[in-house]
């Protein structure tokens, strides 16, 4: 090959060099951008991650609270009515039955019968029974005052509708508690015709019930059912004041509480 073939092939080959060295140039100079947007495209994910997380944790609902019931505990069923009272309305007790309880601190009962027998005069019969039942506040259910107004109402409402009650009637009772509602009715039994006063009155997170009634037996007249029902509505305002008196100063203002217990309420029959 002579050197003028030799020079014009490597001039035809030089531009062909050029152009490949450009095409490697341009090829090195897109990999580190690549690189960035792989990068760029990773932080991001990461940030996608983030958010949702922290979405997550911002709709989480926190735990439910309620507020914290006003009373705590109960008195003693049988200490709840002073010794004049029960003079009073069962002189011939000699003491008061307490009703069983798995737990007095929410719900506890007593009685008290009296029999006083005149021979062939008849005798006179009283029974007298206080029950309490103590609601706690429940994070399902409710404020403890709430379950306590849901029994009080459902407590009035079977009284109401006992089977055989004569002459019955209801009427709300003032100072004795947050409310209370008193029924009276005849009730005729084979011993004789039983003059039945019941009150039921609620204070805060605790329901009193109080049954008292009275009948003369073997001949002797049936006692004054307005006096009867006197002697229940002193016997209840003197019920509510114990369950106050019992839970201290300041009990019934109640407080916020923190998640409240989930056990559950008490809700068991006013009447043991």
């Amino acid at each position: 090959m002579s050197e003028g073939t030799m020079q014009r092939r490597a001039q035809r080959e030089q531009p062909e060099r050029a152009k490949r060295l450009t095409r490697v140039l341009v090829c090195a100079a897109a990999v580190p951008v690549m690189l960035v947007a792989t990068g760029c495209s990773s932080d991001s994910g990461s940030g996608d991650g983030g958010d949702k997380a922290a979405s997550a944790s911002a709709s989480a609902s926190p735990s439910p609270t309620v507020q914290a019931a006003a009373y705590r505990t109960l008195p003693e069923a049988c200490g709840v009515l002073s010794e004049k009272t029960l003079k009073d309305l069962a002189p011939k007790a000699k003491s008061g039955k307490e009703g069983s309880s798995d737990d007095v601190a929410a719900r506890a009962s007593c009685s008290w019968s009296s029999l006083d027998n005149n021979g062939v005069k008849g005798s006179q019969f009283r029974w007298l029974n206080v029950s309490l039942l103590r609601f706690e506040s429940d994070t399902t259910r409710g404020p403890g005052d709430k379950l306590a107004k849901e029994y009080y109402d459902k407590q009035v409402r079977d009284v109401r509708a006992t089977p055989g009650a004569r002459s019955l009637t209801a009427r709300p009772v003032a100072g004795t508690g947050d409310e209370a509602t008193a029924v009276r009715y005849d009730l005729k039994k084979d011993e004789g015709t039983f003059k039945q006063q019941t009150v039921v009155a609620r204070v805060e997170n605790v329901v009193v019930t109080l049954d008292y009634n009275g009948a003369g037996l073997a001949g002797d007249k049936a006692p004054d059912a307005d006096a009867l029902l006197a002697d229940a509505k002193k016997a209840a305002r003197e019920a509510v004041l114990s369950v106050t008196k019992a839970n201290g100063p300041g009990a019934a203002s109640g407080s916020p509480s923190a998640p409240a217990s989930k056990a559950p309420s008490a809700s068991a029959s006013g009447k043991d």
